[in-house]
Parts: structure tokens; sequence; C-alpha cells
């Protein structure tokens, strides 16, 4: 077998998003709705973000978390390491929800998609 040469990494960081997109996309990333609290908030520190965008299976939006309700969340007495973003519990409110998990479509402005 012969090695392959590995590729260049670009001198400058790609971006997360494309230029261009709507509202509802410019988010920030989006991750299942089984990652676990502590794979989300590895996700957040790589992709330098303070929330995420949650879908089920489906690909549709269930909620949008922050870093701090994560925090708060992984720092509670409750917390597993096992505990997933879809247990989490849900929140109407539009900027500062009780639960860490807000409706996204109402944080976001936006109409559920």
């Amino acid at each position: 077998m012969t090695p392959t040469p590995a590729q260049p990494r670009p001198s400058r960081p790609v971006p997360v998003r494309p230029a261009g997109t709507g509202a509802a996309d410019a988010a920030g990333p989006q991750v299942c709705d089984d990652m676990t609290v502590e794979v989300a908030l590895a996700v957040m520190a790589g992709a330098r973000t303070g929330h995420l965008l949650v879908c089920d299976n489906d690909d549709r939006r269930t909620g949008l978390v922050t870093r701090a309700q994560l925090t708060t969340v992984r720092d509670g007495a409750a917390y597993t390491d096992r505990l997933r973003l879809r247990d989490l519990p849900r929140s109407s409110a539009p900027a500062h929800g009780t639960g860490p998990l807000r409706d996204a479509s109402a944080a976001l402005g936006a109409p559920a998609a």
C-alpha cells in the first residue's frame, strides 16, 4: 500500500456556515438530540460558539441550548454522564427560559421548520 500525502490545513479557519444563509441557519451548529451534555459542551468549545441548535433524528429543530445552560445542568446534583439533550426540560420562553432546552423557533424569532 502506498501512503498518500496528507492534505495541507488551510491557513485560516473555515467558517462553520456558508455566507448568505438565513437567520435560522445563522444560529449556530446543529446537533442531534441524542448527544450527551458533556459532548455538546465539547462541540461548543470546538466550534467556539456559545449555543447549539438541537435537532431530532429527522433534522427538525427541536430546541436551542447555551453553554451556560448546559454548564448549570452539568453542575447540578441530578447530572449523570448519560444525560442526553433530549432529556433536558423544555421551556418556551424566547430568550431566558427556565429550562435548558428552549424552543428554537421562539428563540430565533422564526416559525418552526
